[in-house]
């Protein structure tokens, strides 16, 4: 009986600690983000979305840094998506179930969590050096893609599991074939799950600045990207490059960047949960 008492004071001790400390990461989130809306709001207007970055803080402008980062987001999605969901999909319904697969799913899963800039030193050998891509768009998409694709395979994986077997044995009793099957009733049914898992995986890619700085993307680029093959810079480098800066004005380019890159993120994240609701329902239903 002690003993229990002790477990569970232990317990309730990890609770309430559990709970303070999210509630203190709350409120100091809170203030940053404040902080940053105080600082930033001000300075986002026309002239600051559409012009050119300059040595004078109020000519500063994002053009090209958004420009950039649409750029990569596109061309890493014209990479990764049909990669990702095509080796989902085999792995999933066409892999044989033995040692070598489980090992390969392993693998997978654990790629998931490595550091972004490992993604970049191997960008850097591969795209830049090997495929003399050098520091392209071309060569940051195919990096953020290998950093993304294990998001994306795992995400279809898991909505394809998903998926009610009784539609699969309907679907092969009508006398379909597995392919029949798989892309007129699996993809379907799990495509608010994979849309899922390719929105917060291209949410991720927008954000990062360590894979796409090893790569040799510039913190100043004088001139909007126009071709694959084009240098290029990002938002978060640019932000990174205005923080770095001694005068404050500076500092409130930086804030105003933050701004619009949450906004993105969020607006990609909120797209994503209203997806994940919409199909929830669809398979419980």
């Amino acid at each position: 009986m002690i003993k229990w008492n002790k477990h569970r004071i232990i317990d309730n001790s990890f609770q309430y600690l559990g709970i303070a400390s999210t509630a203190v990461g709350l409120i100091l989130l809170a203030i940053f983000i404040g902080s940053i809306l105080l600082d930033g709001v001000a300075r986002i207007d026309w002239d600051f979305l559409t012009s050119l970055p300059s040595r004078k803080a109020e000519r500063a402008g994002i053009l090209t840094a958004w420009a950039g980062s649409i750029w990569l987001l596109v061309l890493t999605a014209f990479i990764s998506i049909p990669l990702g969901v095509a080796a989902g999909i085999y792995l999933e319904e066409y892999g044989k179930k033995n040692k070598l697969s489980n090992l390969v799913e392993i693998n997978i899963t654990n790629l998931a969590g490595v550091p972004s800039v490992i993604y970049g030193i191997l960008g850097l050998e591969i795209f830049v050096r090997t495929m003399r891509f050098g520091g392209s768009l071309l060569a940051g998409a195919f990096t953020l893609a290998l950093l993304i694709l294990p998001i994306i395979i795992v995400a279809t994986r898991e909505s394809i599991k998903a998926v009610p077997s009784s539609i699969k044995e309907a679907s092969f009793g009508m006398g379909a074939t597995k392919w029949q099957t798989i892309r007129h009733q699996i993809l379907p049914a799990a495509g608010g799950g994979i849309s899922t898992g390719i929105i917060l995986a291209l949410s991720r890619a927008i954000g990062e600045t360590a894979p796409v700085i090893v790569i040799g993307a510039l913190a100043y680029v004088p001139f909007v990207p126009k071709s694959p093959m084009d240098e290029f810079t990002v938002l978060p480098i640019q932000i990174f490059n205005w923080v770095s800066r001694p005068d404050h004005a500076f500092v409130i380019n930086a804030a105003a960047g933050i701004i619009i890159l949450l906004g993105v993120t969020f607006l990609l994240n909120g797209i994503a949960v209203y997806f994940r609701y919409k199909w929830q329902k669809k398979v419980d239903f």
